[in-house]
């Protein structure tokens, strides 16, 4: 009788192991493919595991799932945009993006895809803006080709004011190549914001009410592009755009002063092709292949999202 048990239990504990592994949700993927893409350059996170890609030549925005891979092409931009470095704010139900050579910014509803505004920032082609970040009440573009960041104020009720330029000065106003101040992040408090300096290959941060910059030492990052900050740990894209740097997610923790910085550890992936910004989804990073290696407007057949383990 006992081995009769005995033998029941074992079959129960196999068919509810056998039960547990049909069921079991699948891997979530590791490369997502824009369908369609001619190019790429920017990645958001949204609510849930929502992420939201622009095409860098059209302005076009697609919109897709982490989790499924699922994607498609959301908001058909107006002719003449560009679609550089985005974010989405989910407080405000707006996404911001950065319009690279054409000067301007752009604002879209996040439920409806439609278009709340547009800015005229700089006068091409002394103007190149490159990426953005949302605080609680501003947006933050940055110009890669001028040392100026444009604030655009956000309202309670989600509406958008007219722009204003701060002039920055200090080491992050040294234009010292083609893409100067690059990516964007800022302080919880919103009382220094971060800037990625390409050109210099180092992070600064830039005093928001007055533009005064400073280095922050020990960040040295040649091909530095996106950025991302958070909880004292800052993650910031090289794209390897050098030949010599490679495609790689650097992490760096930052002190609280945000004079240093500190390299904890450095991500590589063979899916990365001159990545260019990053987004988290909880304990993943999402970066997005602009594949700048095959040419400027890239030649690639395909552009993807690149997920991996932070």
């Amino acid at each position: 009788m006992k081995s009769l048990v005995r033998a029941l239990s074992v079959a129960a504990i196999l068919a509810l192991a056998g039960a547990t592994t049909a069921t079991a949700a699948p891997p979530f993927p590791h490369t997502i493919t824009l369908p369609g893409a001619t190019s790429a350059e920017g990645v958001a996170t949204g609510a849930g595991s929502t992420f939201y890609a622009g095409e860098l030549f059209s302005g076009d925005i697609f919109r897709g799932d982490l989790r499924t891979g699922d994607v498609t092409r959301w908001i058909d931009a107006p002719a003449g945009r560009m679609a550089l470095g985005l974010k989405a704010d989910l407080d405000h139900g707006l996404l911001f993006v950065a319009g690279g050579f054409a000067g301007q910014g752009y604002v879209y509803d996040l439920a409806t895809g439609a278009g709340v505004a547009q800015y005229q920032f700089g006068t091409p082609p002394g103007s190149i803006i490159n990426d953005v970040i949302v605080t609680d009440d501003s947006a933050w573009f940055t110009d890669s080709a001028a040392p100026k960041l444009y604030r655009v104020p956000i309202a309670a009720d989600g509406s958008v004011g007219a722009f204003s330029t701060l002039t920055v000065t200090g080491p992050a106003a040294h234009l010292s190549a083609a893409f100067n101040m690059n990516g964007i992040a800022a302080s919880p408090d919103v009382s220094r914001l971060i800037v990625a300096h390409s050109g210099d290959a180092t992070l600064y941060t830039v005093n928001p009410a007055t533009g005064a910059s400073a280095p922050i030492a020990g960040a040295n990052l040649p091909t530095v592009d996106g950025i991302l900050y958070e909880a004292g740990r800052l993650w910031a894209v090289q794209n390897g755009t050098d030949g010599v740097t490679g495609y790689k997610i650097t992490e760096l923790r930052l002190s609280a002063a945000l004079s240093s910085a500190t390299v904890v550890k450095v991500t590589t992936d063979s899916a990365f092709q001159t990545p260019t910004t990053v987004a988290r989804w909880g304990n993943r990073l999402a970066a997005v292949n602009a594949k700048f290696d095959t040419g400027f407007p890239p030649t690639a057949a395909s552009f993807e999202v690149v997920v991996v383990r932070r």
